[in-house]
């Protein structure tokens, strides 16, 4: 496979590039400045692309790549690339889901309970010296007792989340673009309905123009003053400013972010609240998850040129079976 070549969008885990240089003629995206050049002198050789969501491909890129077959994407959240005009023109793009599944419920539980029961503020009130200086931590008004949990979007990961809610004891809701067969947990067609309904609203939500911004002001306010937001999906989901609002006016409780709408950048106004927690989009974040990803991005591209077909395609690219 040496004579294919393959362009990386970034400098991605070791796992990922020491196996594409050791199968194909690996090429790099330069820096902006070279780019035009590059892609006009090697562009029409280039007949696959291993990226993630620091790079866009979008049709302009894509474009560029007149030989261009495949697009392996590292994570399951692919909305950095533009899947819609990838299937349109003929291109695969694939992604890496099921390995990072258990991994980033596990995240979200966590996250869940450290917002709920403010073990951030409580570790940071140990560290601070304050439980000898002015006692024990406050008693926490959160509590896991009795909640209800609402998922915005009940996917693989979003069935993961409902089972570690179930063990808690928790009521279970969601809200999708339409009820699931042989699910056991009530649907609600309406996002606002089901924030006016539940304790809890936990977002697996993938980006892209159908979501942006689908947690809005109203869904906030009908999540109410004891409301808690938790979101592991993706950052454009949420309408950052108007969480921003409803956090400083507690229209809501609080909230557990892993994700931001223009990461790494997070807003410095969510930054200076100590009745939230933040963690740096850390979901799938383990050595053993990411190994994972990275060798299913790289048995996409090679099971693709074996002419076995892709391993993961996305909805917007199904694969028929037939190459070219």
């Amino acid at each position: 496979m040496k004579t294919i070549d393959v362009l990386a969008t970034g400098t991605m885990i070791p796992l990922i590039m020491e196996q594409l240089e050791a199968t194909f003629t690996l090429h790099r995206l330069p820096a902006p400045a070279e780019r035009d050049a590059f892609l006009a002198a090697a562009g029409p050789r280039i007949r696959a692309v291993a990226t993630g969501g620091h790079a866009r491909m979008d049709a302009a890129m894509m474009g560029a790549l007149p030989k261009l077959e495949i697009v392996a994407n590292f994570g399951v959240g692919y909305d950095s690339v533009d899947a819609g005009w990838a299937g349109r023109n003929g291109i695969v793009v694939t992604n890496t889901p099921d390995v990072l599944t258990e991994e980033v419920a596990d995240t979200a539980l966590g996250l869940l309970l450290m917002t709920v029961r403010e073990l951030s503020a409580s570790e940071r009130y140990l560290r601070a010296g304050h439980w000898v200086a002015k006692g024990a931590f406050p008693l926490t008004h959160g509590t896991l007792r009795g909640k209800s949990v609402g998922i915005l979007a009940l996917g693989r990961i979003g069935k993961a989340i409902a089972k570690r809610c179930e063990a808690f004891g928790l009521t279970i809701s969601y809200h999708g673009r339409s009820a699931q067969k042989d699910v056991p947990y009530r649907y609600y067609p309406s996002l606002v309905e089901m924030a006016k309904d539940v304790d809890i609203l936990i977002s697996v939500a993938p980006g892209g123009a159908e979501t942006h911004h689908i947690i809005d002001a109203a869904v906030l306010a009908a999540l109410g003053p004891t409301g808690v937001l938790i979101n592991i999906g993706r950052g454009s989901v949420v309408d950052e400013p108007a969480l921003i609002k409803a956090l400083q006016d507690r229209t809501i409780a609080t909230a557990g972010l892993d994700v931001f709408e223009h990461e790494p950048k997070v807003p410095a106004e969510l930054i200076a609240m100590d009745h939230i927690v933040l963690l740096p989009h850390v979901g799938s974040g383990s050595h053993h998850t990411r190994r994972l990803m990275g060798q299913l991005v790289v048995d996409n591209l090679t099971s693709w040129f074996a002419g076995k077909g892709p391993l993961t395609p996305v909805a917007e690219t199904p694969w028929s079976g037939i190459k070219g």
